[in-house]
């Protein structure tokens, strides 16, 4: 399939990016993640790591060899991503790793989703509420609202795999049939 980008921010949901990973590296995606330091909150980077098959980026430093950690992503998808992290991206700040490697990654017009996971106060602030008409504008797949089939409240129901379906699907990078069982 490719080279997917996976950044965790900060929020319970963040532990369920070990099925995401599980998902998209059985659908053929080589997953690499990078994690906002309060991302490491809610999850173990080692078990990350050892799901992927990469350490988790967290800091602009390569690896001890001197190489990249991260590969060229083909595909990004940013979850659960936070109040101040799309606000942040909308307006243009990339003041961290993670801002950073998003900015990079959308500015290079690969494919991206973001799914919000804010909670319904700030999800009525104007400021956010433009925050995700600016990143639409840019190109950006923003999973958010009744139209999409998630607003978030409950984690247990966080939009892991739509926003893999959406990777594929709206930015035409589906190349395999997920609904059907391999013939073995």
């Amino acid at each position: 399939m490719g080279d997917l980008r996976v950044v965790v921010c900060g929020g319970s949901a963040a532990a369920g990016v070990l099925g995401l990973i599980e998902t998209a590296m059985g659908r053929g995606w080589s997953v690499d993640v990078t994690a906002t330091q309060n991302a490491l909150e809610f999850i173990d980077p080692a078990q990350v790591a050892r799901v992927s098959g990469k350490p988790v980026r967290t800091t602009y430093k390569f690896a001890p060899d001197g190489t990249r950690i991260s590969p060229p992503a083909d595909a990004l998808i940013v979850a659960p991503a936070t109040f101040n992290t799309i606000n942040k991206l909308a307006l243009g700040i990339a003041d961290t790793y993670a801002l950073s490697s998003v900015a990079d990654v959308i500015g290079r017009g690969v494919a991206t989703v973001v799914v919000p996971a804010v909670n319904e106060a700030l999800a009525a602030r104007r400021p956010f509420r433009r925050s995700l008409d600016e990143l639409r504008a840019e190109g950006v797949r923003v999973l958010f609202g009744p139209v999409d089939g998630w607003v978030p409240g409950n984690n247990a129901d966080f939009p892991w795999i739509k926003a893999l379906d959406l990777v594929e699907d709206v930015f035409g990078l589906n190349t395999v049939d997920r609904h059907t069982t391999p013939v073995i």
